[in-house]
């Protein structure tokens, strides 16, 4: 089953100090077997103490490891994620 894995985080739902904070969720995180996420300050936001970042962002660093048993999405309080699976040589 070969294509390409495309994951989405809904930053004005989950991070960036709009919606939830991910260091206190993090639901997703912990779900992800392959551990296909990362959380890490967001990156270019001016903050007000840099020393006690407050925007906060989960990435999906390593899609391409991602086996879509969506215990990502499922885990998300704030349905911020989606996994979208495009097939190889579909449209």
């Amino acid at each position: 089953m070969t294509g390409k894995t495309s994951i989405k985080i809904d930053y004005s739902r989950c991070g960036d100090e709009v919606g939830v904070d991910p260091r206190s969720c993090g639901k997703c995180l912990r779900a992800c077997d392959p551990a296909i996420f990362l959380l890490h300050e967001t990156l270019g936001a001016v903050e007000e103490n840099p020393f006690d970042p407050q925007k906060w962002r989960i990435t999906p660093l390593w899609p391409d490891l991602c086996f879509r048993c969506m215990k990502c999405v499922e885990s998300c309080p704030e349905r911020a994620v989606s996994v979208r699976w495009k097939p190889a040589g579909g449209n």
